[in-house]
Parts: structure tokens; C-alpha cells; sequence
């Protein structure tokens, strides 16, 4: 166990639990808006975005940051203003964003096998100490709009409609919370790569929802659990010699299929309500005469 306290697996742990912490925090407002997949879009755009960094000379994290951004806003406008079906706006993120990404990327000097499965199917064991200073100012960012700004985002997430004859900026916190879901795919990127990045913003969620009552509480017992999955993925995988950003997600599934059982086996148990006794008919009095 001595490999845990060598640097490249403290930073592979930190950005880990910097994952794990932040995609439930974002993903529970994308399941209750049944928009759970559009973190598989954000992640297609955000590999174009990598391959304009490469191109370019700059970072990639900022660049995949900056285009998943704009195009989480576009995506939310077109879906806004011309009623277009989720599906189809996410199929165009999904197919436009890698082919575009793919083409640019061998178009630079490193564009290599190794560069692009990197940042599709991560490469946490590589994080460095700048990767972590960024990752930590994101993360930063997308926990302050999920917790601070989870009444107005629920409420939106909700009910749309009721959400803006209450007066509240609809269209801003919709845009917000696209912007959020693109920096936390981006954020999640060195870690479980971006073919992965939604499984840690659904399955988290989707394993609270199976034993809480609450918003709430689905809120950050799904944080909980993505900590929970991301630090024992790491330190398992490790001791396995496997890819540390698969084997999260394989924990987080392995997870919510064990804990959906045991809810599933308590729910059939439970005894089913007895009847309700029928009420006693009026009874109408007559005055003798």
C-alpha cells in the first residue's frame, strides 16, 4: 500500500474526489429535468474543444471548457426557441462534436492514439498539480451554482412553466445550469475521461433516488456516494492494476445495482396497506308526525 502515498496517486485521489463531488452535484438537476444523457453531448463538444487547445497552443482543459460551454448554450437556446426535440439536439452535439474533435486532432502535432484515448476514457494517474488547481477553481464554481442556487434551479427543473409566473429568470437559470454541466464535464475530464463523465453524473443520483424522499437529500447523499465510488475506484484499481477512470464507473453501477435490489426486496416485503373501512351512510332522521 505504499504506492497511496507517492504524488502521482495523491493527485490521481484528489481529482478524484473533485469529480466525485461535483458531477451528482450537477447531475441531480439534470435527472429531475429528464435530461440525464446531456452530459454524453457536453463531453462530444468538449473533445473539439481539446483538439483547438492542441491546435492552438493552449491549454486544453480551458479550451474544451470554453466550446462545451458555447455549445451547452446553443443546444438550450435551439431546444428553447424552436421547441426541438431533446433527442435530436443532443444527437447533434453527440455525432457533429467528436467527428469535428477527431478530425482537428490529428490535424496538430499530437495527435496520437494515446492523446485521444486519454482524454475520451481519461487519465487520472497523469493529473498534475496544475491540472488540480484548475480542476479545484471549477469544481469551486459548479458547487457554488448547485448549492447556492438550488431553490431557483429546482424550482425550474420542476415546473418551467409555474417557474416563470413566479418571476423567476428562467431563461438565465437554464443557461446557468447548461454552462455548469459543461464545466463539469470538463472538470470530470483527466479523470474518467468524456465518454464517462455522465455515468458520474447520473448513477450517483440515481442510487440516492432509490432510498431518499427529498430533493434535498437525493442532493447530497448523491454527492456522497460519487465521493464514495471515486475513492474506492482509485485505491482498488490500483491494487488491480486496471484503469483507475473505468473502474469508478464500474463501482458506481455495481453499486446502484446492489443497493436498487435490496430497495426493490424491502418495497415487496413491505405489507400492503389494508382497506379503508366504508364510510357509515347518512342517516336521515324523519320527524313523527
Amino acid at each position: 500500500m505504499s504506492y497511496l502515498t507517492s504524488d502521482f496517486m495523491i493527485r490521481a485521489l484528489i481529482g478524484a474526489l473533485l469529480v466525485g463531488v461535483t458531477a451528482p452535484a450537477i447531475g441531480v438537476y439534470l435527472v429531475q429535468r429528464k435530461m440525464a444523457l446531456i452530459g454524453d453531448g457536453i463531453g462530444h463538444v468538449a473533445l473539439f474543444g481539446v483538439a483547438v487547445g492542441f491546435l492552438f497552443g493552449t491549454s486544453p482543459v480551458l479550451t474544451a471548457t470554453l466550446v462545451s460551454a458555447l455549445g451547452a448554450i446553443a443546444i438550450e437556446l435551439v431546444r428553447e426557441r424552436t421547441r426541438t426535440s431533446g433527442d435530436i439536439a443532443l444527437a447533434i452535439m453527440f455525432y457533429g462534436g467528436i467527428a469535428g474533435g477527431v478530425v482537428l486532432i490529428y490535424q496538430t502535432s499530437q495527435g496520437t492514439n494515446a492523446t485521444l484515448t486519454s482524454y475520451l476514457f481519461g487519465s487520472l494517474l497523469g493529473t498534475t498539480s496544475a491540472d488540480l488547481v484548475v480542476m479545484g477553481a471549477l469544481s469551486a464554481f459548479v458547487l457554488s451554482v448547485a448549492l447556492i442556487g438550488r431553490p431557483w434551479l429546482f424550482a425550474v427543473c420542476q415546473d418551467e412553466e409555474h417557474a416563470k409566473v413566479s418571476g423567476l429568470p428562467v431563461r438565465f437559470l437554464n443557461l446557468l445550469l447548461a454552462v455548469t454541466a459543461a464545466v463539469t464535464v470538463t472538470v470530470a475530464m483527466r479523470a474518467v475521461g468524456l465518454l464517462l463523465v455522465s455515468a458520474l453524473m447520473v448513477i450517483p443520483v440515481a442510487t440516492a433516488q432509490q432510498f431518499t424522499r427529498s430533493f434535498t437529500a437525493t442532493l447530497f447523499t448523491g454527492m456522497a456516494i460519487g465521493v464514495a465510488v471515486s475513492a474506492i475506484g482509485v485505491i482498488v484499481s490500483a491494487e488491480v492494476d486496471t484503469p483507475p477512470g473505468g473502474f469508478i464507473v464500474v463501482v458506481a453501477v455495481v453499486l446502484f445495482a446492489v443497493v436498487a435490489t435490496v430497495a426493490g426486496l424491502l418495497r415487496s416485503r413491505k405489507p400492503a396497506p389494508l382497506p379503508e373501512a366504508p364510510e357509515p351512510p347518512d342517516v336521515v332522521l324523519h320527524q313523527v308526525t
